[in-house]
């Protein structure tokens, strides 16, 4: 049986509540303060980024670019509209980030200056030039996880790693090229 995606207002809200845990406040769950904390530098991104992924097929597909563009212009960060990424995405911060991976689970961190993408020019978006992401994954500021390789869920990449190859669930990876370093219980 197959899961049924979430709606733009359920991954908003994932989102949300995730901000919320990591920053250490309270779980807003709905009214005014839900609305303000969306306006936050740490949280606009992702809603710029959601609203960019929902329109970007289809008739709306300007508008997506023009979503895309804004997160580009005020939050230093570039998010392709076809990536799909899961609920509880978080960016501590966000300028100098690329992300172009082919999907990220959920409860992503991704910190500043992360490139997430193809290794080579790749107008073809898909799985065999671009990184696919598990759940619950840390990448570290200045990490790169470059090519058609697969990351396990719980994987933290240490900041300025290259990872040039897949690795499986639950390791720590750093260097240049990026190897595992420890390997976690699950």
């Amino acid at each position: 049986m197959t899961e049924r995606p979430l709606g733009i207002r359920q991954l908003l809200s994932h989102d949300a509540r995730r901000h919320r845990e990591l920053l250490g406040g309270h779980v807003v769950e709905s009214g005014l303060k839900l609305w303000i904390g969306m306006l936050s530098p740490r949280f606009a991104p992702v809603l710029l980024y959601r609203l960019a992924h929902r329109c970007h097929r289809g008739p709306l597909s300007p508008l997506a670019r023009l979503f895309s563009l804004l997160n580009f212009l005020l939050f230093g960060i570039e998010i392709a509209v076809a990536c799909k990424i899961g609920p509880g995405l978080f960016f501590p911060h966000t300028h100098g980030t690329v992300i172009g991976a082919f999907t990220i689970g959920k409860n992503a961190v991704i910190y500043q200056g992360v490139t997430v993408g193809a290794k080579d020019l790749d107008f073809t978006y898909d799985a065999d030039h671009r990184p696919s992401i598990g759940d619950n994954v840390i990448l570290g500021a200045g990490a790169k996880v470059l090519g058609g390789i697969e990351l396990g869920s719980g994987v933290t990449v240490a900041a300025n790693a290259v990872l040039l190859s897949s690795v499986p669930d639950n390791v720590v990876v750093g260097g240049i090229p990026a190897k595992i370093l420890k390997s976690r219980n699950s």
